[in-house]
């Protein structure tokens, strides 16, 4: 660990002196028309609810032009979206390769006013370098994310301190915008968002015409995973709630997942009296279109439900230790649940009561 220690702050001062950029406290910015975004963080929620920043840039420069980096993990949740005029994948074990080395390279080599990094719960040195190497008349980013000193805040002219303590209950994508607000850079919507196109649509309603029920009066989607094990709730209680929602509601449902979800999916399908289809490996956009026709949309704390918030569907999403203030949806009937850390105090009961509202709501005016 003293050796890694080491060479990390050796590497960091040859760094420092190869590349370090004066610092500007100025929070005057020119016009600006060519902006690079840097997003490496890989996490389908971090991405989705950094929507905010996009949206905030082009309300206060509605005429620029918006290139992001991004990690090859979740950028397909951006790929359609209006805010963003290009999109390029990094993926540095393509970096050996030539074609791919020079089409990165013609990226960061065009002229840009600006090259933001924003930060949530991480600062990334990858995007922190990315960002210097950037033609750019200016650089923005952390110079320390709460309290703690970013190492390669060198890197950047305008250096930016983020705190989730000052306001540790605001959601994320409200905070991601403390980069931005320095210079006059803001939003009120909150609100993320997933362009979906025709085609996207055409494969959602193909997908229901081959499992809607003719006498059913609602139609509801549920994502029962979640990459971390205590983001579930308990199988048998979506099994329960299920069944309890049939009975009175007389629905037609659907589950949302991938090849990653296949144990629970198939528990909860063998060991339920109601048919569920699976609306298995899709695009992002390709999902979105697909929750935004249905009545109610019900899932655990994961990327789905950040999937799910940038619909106008009514939505319940159930939180364990995660704080649904920082990232549960924000919106018109995006609801939570959240009673402890144990995602499983919270019980079928809890999760009806609401969606029962819904419902009834949908039902007495006509469902759309």
């Amino acid at each position: 660990m003293a050796n890694k220690n080491f060479f990390t702050n050796l590497l960091l001062k040859i760094i420092k002196k190869l590349f370090e950029v004066p610092e500007n406290l100025s929070t005057e910015l020119s016009e600006l028309n060519n902006i690079l975004i840097v997003r490496q963080h890989n996490q389908l929620g971090d991405l989705l609810a950094g929507v905010s920043l996009f949206r905030a840039i082009k309300e206060k420069y509605p005429h620029s032009n918006i290139a992001i980096i991004l990690s090859k993990e979740n950028f397909k949740g951006l790929l359609k979206n209006r805010f963003i005029n290009e999109l390029f994948v990094f993926d540095k074990t393509q970096l050996i390769n030539p074609v791919y080395l020079l089409r990165f390279l013609k990226v960061l080599r065009r002229k840009y006013d600006a090259v933001f990094v924003p930060v949530t719960v991480s600062i990334s040195f990858t995007s922190n370098l990315i960002a210097r190497f950037s033609n750019s008349k200016t650089r923005i980013g952390p110079n320390s994310l709460d309290g703690k000193l970013n190492d390669s805040n060198f890197l950047f002219d305008r250096r930016i301190d983020i705190d989730w303590r000052k306001h540790p209950d605001s959601h994320v994508a409200d905070h991601i915008l403390d980069l931005v607000r320095p210079f006059g850079i803001d939003t009120d919507n909150f609100t993320t968002e997933i362009n979906f196109d025709e085609d996207d649509l055409a494969v959602a309603q193909k997908f229901l015409s081959e499992i809607k029920k003719d006498n059913s009066l609602v139609l509801i989607g549920l994502h029962i995973g979640a990459g971390k094990s205590q983001n579930r709730l308990s199988l048998n209680k979506f099994i329960q709630l299920i069944a309890v929602l049939n009975k009175n509601f007389n629905c037609t449902f659907f589950l949302t997942g991938s090849s990653a979800d296949d144990e629970e999916l198939n528990y909860v399908i063998q060991n339920s009296e109601i048919k569920l289809p699976v609306y298995k490996n899709k695009e992002i956009t390709q999902v979105a279109a697909l929750i935004s026709l249905a009545d109610l949309f019900i899932t655990n704390d994961t990327g789905t439900m950040h999937i799910a918030g940038s619909t106008k569907t009514p939505q319940i999403s159930i939180f364990g230790p995660t704080n649904p203030y920082n990232w549960a949806p924000v919106g018109s009937e995006k609801f939570f649940i959240r009673k402890s850390d144990l995602i499983d105090d919270i019980t079928v009961e809890d999760v009806y009561e609401i969606a029962k509202q819904i419902i009834q709501s949908r039902i007495k005016n006509g469902n759309k």
